[in-house]
């Protein structure tokens, strides 16, 4: 078949990535040579894990390895992998089109005067292309395994890319990169020794590299070349923990995650018995931009050191999806799949142990508190479990709804504003500030935070001095739902129900006197608002506003039924409960009206600001402020 040549032009998105990498980004530049051995690196792990159930990809070609090639005379360093290769859609589609990877988020981040640095490279996957940090022209070749065609992918980084018939004997991808002049010492030994020894030294595939080597002296001096591997490559996850310094987690962690910040935190167990099981689980900094992908998971799945999966649902359930690591399993047979995962006991044991590592992990942040730790090079104090929960403190709430079992580890780590003060707080610190006669723990939700502090519905839990729990995030209803209680102590919504507040006797006596004198008013509100409200009765938990709307115990919240009405769910409309404040002006003002129109209108007006007081709308918005307009008319 006659050569062909292809131009394409680069997405929008890949445009402005590519313009920031080659113009803006430049700190710490040799991590480019960590990502394209780390993409080769996964390129030979795809394959190896294939090789399993297609034993003709592997051919003749059973020696897995990456190899550097370094060329002077031409200005090239080369990365080659015989790995599973890419045909000519997958070179398009993998670099010329990457919506998928987060391009346009970075781009973003980068143009709103945030830090021009390398390292936000890394939290959105688009890793291939800081080798335009190096290189004025990148050339990719690659065979994918099980094919006889070869293509060439080029670009100089200038808006296009050419596709064209290429020359390979082989499977797998080579990266041919014309250094730029001030790149030149990639072309030399030691510095890329360096490099690779610093970043991809745990890389479990032989990373080789062709050197000279002189023997002899005088003119008996004869050079010669060998090839040489440059990494470790044996698995750190298997090695003792003592022999293991924080740098080299934090570096085998960035190889594994393609993250360039170091982890929050990490965890490196090992499990002897029935079971033999070995993982090393990381905490990042930064929500990854696909948190989003449930179905995601972080974690590689290892069978005695071979490969299987880099998304191993089944061991990490979805609310873990931030973590990432490794697991190595050594019960497993080397040709699990998906299915036998679904099915296995030895899965449930392997998910139990990352669950109960990775809270363990958690509960040791969240004890440790506030510490000195270095940030940029300078001593900060900082909280590393606030940092935590400030990017994943969603999933560990929906951890609490889905993982029955672990639920009461999990609401230990859960945190909540409060009126307490502005800070986050634990469960056990709410339930240790209790005063003695408080027998529950209170909670208010409200679209904001403003919102639930100036919630109706708390004044007189305020007034005992109890403390509220202020909740604004629409899982967190579930969430105590499905909790209950903590430490023996019932969650009581401060919006549903009857509080039932302590009473001395005098208290008790003057509410039923209220009740009773005001039971004409209650009677003429109720029938009022019939086709509004399911009933009306004396509050015991308004202080200072006038009225204020509560669920039954057992139902739903207003606050939930607008959740799922806004997000599409057809919810029936639910009748509610309007409690009245008898020591309150307008309420005794109703007592006296005896005009029955007037006193219509002020039934209506005052369920509506109840409505309003809880951050919903008027029933009927026109008919407020028509309303609102004839008392300030008469006033």
């Amino acid at each position: 078949m006659a050569a062909t040549s292809e131009k394409h032009v680069f997405q929008a998105e890949v445009n402005e990535v590519l313009s920031l990498v080659v113009n803006s980004l430049y700190s710490h530049r040799e991590v480019f040579l960590r990502e394209l051995i780390s993409n080769a690196a996964d390129a030979i792990d795809q394959l190896s894990f294939r090789a399993l159930t297609d034993h003709g990809l592997m051919g003749q070609d059973e020696e897995l390895q990456i190899e550097l090639v370094r060329d002077k005379d031409a200005g090239t360093l080369t990365i080659r992998d015989n790995g599973i290769g890419m045909s000519h859609d997958e070179l398009i589609g993998n670099l010329g089109t990457i919506a998928r990877s987060g391009s346009r988020k970075l781009a973003e981040s980068l143009s709103a005067d945030q830090k021009k640095d390398i390292s936000l490279i890394g939290q959105f996957g688009v890793g291939f292309y800081s080798a335009f940090l190096v290189a004025d022209s990148v050339r990719v070749i690659s065979r994918k395994a099980g094919s006889d065609e070869t293509w060439e992918w080029e670009s100089a980084a200038k808006g296009d890319f050419e596709i064209r018939r290429g020359e390979r004997e082989t499977r797998g991808t080579e990266l041919v990169l014309k250094l730029k002049d001030d790149a030149k010492e990639y072309l030399e030994e030691w510095p890329v020794r360096e490099t690779v020894r610093k970043y991809s030294d745990y890389v479990r595939w032989p990373i080789r590299m062709e050197i000279e080597k002189t023997t002899g002296e005088g003119d008996e001096k004869e050079t010669t070349t060998e090839w040489v591997a440059l990494n470790a490559a044996s698995a750190l996850w298997t090695r003792n923990k003592g022999e293991i310094e924080d740098a080299q987690y934090q570096e085998f962690y960035k190889s594994l995650s393609h993250d360039w910040q170091d982890p929050l935190g990490w965890t490196h167990f090992r499990i002897e018995g029935t079971h033999e099981l070995t993982g090393l689980l990381y905490i990042p900094t930064k929500a990854p931009f696909d948190l989003g992908d449930r179905k995601k998971s972080g974690v590689r799945l290892f069978v005695k050191r071979v490969f299987i999966m880099d998304d191993a649902q089944e061991i990490v359930p979805e609310w873990l999806r931030f973590m990432r690591g490794v697991v190595d399993s050594e019960d497993l047979p080397l040709n699990v799949s998906r299915e036998i995962l679904q099915k296995d006991a030895t899965t449930r044991f392997i998910r139990k142990q990352v669950v109960g590592k990775s809270l363990t992990l958690l509960e040791e942040l969240a004890n440790e508190g506030e510490t000195e730790r270095d940030v940029d090079g300078e001593k900060q104090k900082v909280n590393r479990f606030e940092q935590f929960w400030s990017e994943f403190g969603r999933s560990l709430k929906e951890g609490v709804y889905h993982e029955f079992d672990s639920r009461e580890r999990l609401a230990g780590l859960l945190r909540f504003r409060s009126t307490h003060d502005d800070e986050l707080h634990g469960l056990a610190d709410y339930v240790g500030r209790m005063t003695e006669d408080q027998k529950s723990i209170y909670y208010v939700t409200g679209d904001s935070l403003a919102t639930a502090k100036s919630s109706p519905h708390i004044e007189a839990l305020a007034k005992r001095g109890y403390e509220v729990l202020l909740m604004t995030d629409p899982i967190d209803e579930w969430v105590v739902d499905a909790l209950r209680e903590f430490d023996g102590k019932q969650f009581v919504s401060a919006a549903k129900g009857a509080l039932d507040l302590p009473e001395s006797e005098e208290e008790k006596k003057a509410k039923e006197e209220k009740e009773k004198a005001l039971a004409p008013v209650l009677e003429r509100l109720g029938k009022s608002l019939e086709s509004n409200v399911k009933s009306v009765r004396v509050t015991d938990r308004l202080t200072d506003s006038p009225a204020c709307l509560v669920s039954d115990g057992g139902g739903m919240s207003a606050h939930q039924e607008r959740m799922l009405r806004e997000a599409g769910h057809d919810v029936p409309e639910q009748q509610r409960i309007l409690e009245v404040n008898p020591d309150h002006p307008v309420i005794q003002k109703l007592e006296s009206m005896t005009d029955d129109d007037q006193f219509g209108e002020w039934s209506a007006l005052l369920h509506d600001q109840a409505l309003i007081a809880e951050g919903a709308l008027p029933t009927d918005p026109g008919a407020f402020a028509r309303r609102v307009a004839q008392l300030m008319t008469k006033a």
